[in-house]
């Protein structure tokens, strides 16, 4: 059995929570296109629509009226997507509204403190569930703060910058390792007052542009499911158009090089700051690789697919520095040494990864 083709990806996940997001807390009718029809996107556009912001579709396009957000008269229901929570309870504690986000049990189980931790040191009113869901906001003035974060976290960075945007003051937020710098990019080619100094970035008050003809790329981390098929089955090649090439969203692509995956980036260019192109995958031998703490950020989502690939790969693949994904809408180091196991691979269950030999 062999895959070939060429395949388009619906829009990236992380752009799309992002640019309905924006396009709301922005003045002026954006138009966004390709956007992903996911449950977890469909879950921020609804909580959206709950604090009064218009959306609509005309074909493939979405607009989003922005400006005034209003206190929903219905808890928002955020399903199991926790970009979903975190980046609107910086928007919202930014906002000065009132809400109770709640969710379904996997999300429910997931920590929230490192959200609230820093906005409640900026002035952020709110109880919740010992730092989980079901979690309520109520009016605060914000103040601006310094934010070393320990964890690696796009979300938390996001909400922080959020926030800051309608705090009073400066914010900035610093953190260990690089992580999705979608928000920082976003935020800078709208007009935020946004700087960015190494892994340190700070922002004040300011007004946002509307999104005009914003097309989505397609989505890395869906992409690789299709690359990783065309690596294991022999004679096979996919050509991939209009991918997401943002060198903090391509950790999969990096490693699986380094594994010896024949890969080839084409028609390469910038578009609204974001590095997207085409991708050509075709089958290869692998061999064994180590995983630590400055590749885990940039394949979090993907590590599923590594431990995978390692099973057929030569040599000892170790996996560390990644115990958020125990973190995730399940334990997935135990979910993947648990069915990997299952299938009769080699692999060993470590508190911060796993070890498998191919």
């Amino acid at each position: 059995m062999s895959i070939k083709g060429t395949v388009t990806f619906p829009g990236d996940k992380s752009l799309s929570h992002r640019a309905l997001i924006f396009a709301a807390m922005s003045n002026g009718e954006s138009q966004i296109s390709n956007l992903s029809d996911g449950n977890d996107v469909m879950s921020t556009r609804e909580c959206l629509e709950h604090c009064g912001i218009k959306i609509f579709d005309k074909g493939q396009t979405t607009f989003v009226r922005g400006g005034s957000f209003t206190d929903p008269t219905v808890d928002l229901n955020c399903g199991n997507s926790g970009t979903t929570t975190r980046l609107l309870l910086g928007v919202l504690a930014g906002k000065g509204i009132n809400a109770r986000f709640i969710g379904d049990q996997s999300l429910s189980s997931r920590p929230m403190d490192r959200i609230l931790d820093p906005l409640t040191k900026m002035g952020l009113k709110s109880n919740s569930n010992d730092g989980k869901l079901p979690i309520s906001i109520f009016k605060s003035d914000l103040n601006g703060i310094s934010h070393n974060s320990l964890i690696p976290s796009a979300q938390i960075k996001s909400a922080i910058l959020l926030a800051g945007i309608e705090a009073n003051g400066e914010t900035s937020t610093t953190e260990s390792i690089l992580s999705r710098n979608h928000t920082e990019i976003m935020l800078k080619k709208l007009g935020a007052t946004l700087s960015t100094n190494n892994l340190t970035n700070t922002i004040s008050k300011s007004s946002l542009s509307s999104l005009i003809n914003f097309n989505i790329p397609g989505d890395p981390s869906t992409s690789s499911f299709f690359s990783t098929a065309a690596i294991l089955l022999p004679n096979s090649s996919i050509f991939i158009k209009n991918i997401l090439l943002n060198p903090t969203r391509i950790g999969f692509y990096k490693i699986i090089e380094k594994m010896g995956a024949k890969l080839a980036y084409l028609n390469e260019k910038i578009s609204f700051g974001e590095q997207i192109g085409s991708l050509k995958v075709v089958s290869s031998n692998l061999k064994s690789v180590n995983i630590s703490k400055t590749d885990v950020p940039g394949l979090i989502d993907e590590l599923p697919l590594i431990a995978l690939l390692a099973t057929q790969a030569n040599g000892t693949t170790k996996v560390r520095d990644a115990e958020e994904l125990r973190f995730k809408e399940c334990d997935r180091i135990k979910a993947i040494c648990k069915n990997l196991i299952n299938m009769g691979a080699n692999i060993k269950e470590l508190d911060d990864g796993f070890i498998i030999k191919g």
